[in-house]
């Protein structure tokens, strides 16, 4: 008998008949002993396929149990799991088999153009003729996941996660959002992505509760399963264009969902008017801040009160997390003062797949992780996302926040969405060009000009306005601002036309 080395492992000697998983799909449930049997068969059939540690092996399939099960598979035989991302381009995703060489690739219809050595289901069919796997422990710190980055201003780089990593962050998403074994994670973001296979999956999994996993988000279909009290669903995790849907949806009523512990939304800014009407409907509206490389690093509580007071925050570290907020001197900045977040604890994995250049930059020789990301903290320790440092452009000497401009335009009628980037301006260094996506008719250049100049700094109003057909958005939903700034620099353009100057 080997040492249990995971939490569904765990779980299985602790409370076998306990509902570990279901496939809303393939309509099946596992409890944690047929789950712990399914990954230890698993586990046996890498073996048998001669998978080492050390080795890859690369998914290329919508959501499913079967993936949960397969990456903790992985993880007992000291394997490292590779979700790829199936909306990326064809010659994307073989780009990214060509570097992460795995000893095993499998998929679903989507890989079939991919020529993978099986097909998913058919691997665990064949599993089942394996006994399960039973060993001690393998050394936890190696790497246990790789998750490619969005790429939304480059080539992805390929995150390398342990599950110590891993762990952590089960634990940081668990006591900021109330998880137990009375929970349940309804499971629809895709599971190439931190929120999908890491976020929605490992919490619930440590505390005993349960994932009920679909193959993918329908608004019409996601809202019957959270309003269905049979289906029991706790938690639901995804990015702000998937809340917007809810309340989109014909009929609409919030009801139902106040009996959810939470609604949590990350990925993307979600508009403050958007947050604050669900808390007037009762519904716990949780913002979460993380990333491939660190999980969770920030979360609010499920508890309608604070969200109210400290509405627009991403939450507080948690208490394994060390902070820094510096300024470009590297000087810690007083409360309410923007400066870079740094990082450092337990959940962090700053190593990237076959390319150290890219980690170098990142970590300084006292271990302090440098996110990119520019933050304020007040005085509760509660901190607020500003935007991307490198996203940041200085306009006649003043530094501009693009995320400020496009907060400030998210009531505004007439725009379905918007984005501004900055570039090269002889006369004032860099200048900022809005993008504008028009939800109907014609919209006045002078009067989102107006309408900013009540709202913000005269030195922070974009110079160029531009109406376009859309924006360029990665998987989960972040704008891609390296696409952007080509947009905006080609002066490409909606077929109603420029709306702008410049």
């Amino acid at each position: 008998m080997g040492t249990p080395i995971d939490f569904i492992a765990f779980h299985a000697r602790m409370s076998p008949r306990r509902l570990a998983a279901r496939d809303l799909v393939l309509g099946q449930d596992w409890n944690y002993a047929e789950l712990d049997r399914l990954v230890g068969r698993l586990a046996a059939a890498l073996l048998a396929h001669g998978c080492v540690a050390g080795d890859r092996v690369a998914v290329l399939a919508r959501n499913s149990v079967w993936q949960v099960a397969l990456h903790h598979a992985c993880a007992r035989v000291g394997v490292a799991y590779v979700p790829l991302n199936w909306r990326l381009a064809a010659v994307e995703i073989v780009a990214l088999l060509e570097r992460v060489r795995p000893r095993l690739f499998l998929g679903d219809a989507l890989a079939v153009a991919f020529g993978p050595d099986a097909t998913l289901a058919g691997f665990v069919e064949a599993a089942a003729a394996c006994a399960p796997l039973r060993q001690a422990a393998l050394a936890s710190g190696g790497t246990s996941l790789i998750l490619f980055t969005s790429g939304t201003s480059g080539r992805p780089k390929g995150v390398m996660l342990s599950e110590d990593n891993l762990q952590q962050t089960a634990l940081n998403f668990g006591v900021s959002t109330r998880v137990d074994a009375g929970s349940s994670f309804l499971c629809e973001a895709p599971m190439f992505h931190v929120i999908g296979l890491v976020v929605n999956v490992r919490p619930v999994l440590m505390a005993g509760g349960s994932i009920q996993v679909s193959d993918g988000f329908e608004p019409q279909r996601t809202l019957g399963w959270l309003s269905d009290p049979a289906q029991g669903v706790t938690h639901y995790v995804g990015v702000p264009q998937m809340m917007a849907a809810f309340r989109a949806q014909p009929g609409f009523d919030p009801a139902p969902l106040r009996r959810m512990t939470a609604l949590v939304s990350g990925g993307a800014p979600q508009p403050l008017e958007a947050v604050a009407a669900w808390l007037d409907d009762g519904v716990a509206m949780v913002a979460g801040f993380g990333m491939s490389e660190g999980g969770t690093v920030f979360g609010m509580p499920a508890d309608l009160q604070v969200l109210r007071d400290k509405l627009g925050s991403v939450g507080v570290p948690a208490p394994s997390l060390h902070t820094r907020v510096v300024d470009a001197r590297g000087r810690d900045c007083a409360a309410g003062t923007p400066g870079e977040l740094l990082l450092r604890g337990p959940n962090l994995g700053t190593r990237y797949w076959e390319d150290p250049a890219a980690t170098t930059p990142l970590v300084d020789a006292d271990g302090w992780f440098a996110t990119g990301d520019v933050v304020r903290c007040d005085e509760d320790g509660f901190f607020w996302v500003v935007d991307r440092k490198k996203d940041m452009f200085i306009s006649g000497g003043e530094n501009v926040y693009p995320a400020e401009i496009e907060a400030a335009l998210a009531d505004y009628p007439g725009i379905a969405e918007c984005a501004v980037v900055g570039l090269p301006d002889p006369q004032w260094g860099e200048s900022g060009h809005l993008l504008i996506v028009p939800a109907h008719g014609d919209l006045q250049v002078e009067a989102i000009l107006a309408f900013l100049g009540e709202r913000l700094a005269r030195y922070k109003l974009p110079r160029h306005v531009r109406c376009v057909a859309a924006l360029p958005r990665t998987a989960t939903g972040k704008l891609q601002k390296a696409r952007l700034k080509d947009l905006a620099g080609t002066g490409a353009q909606a077929p109603d036309g420029d709306a702008g100057r410049g």
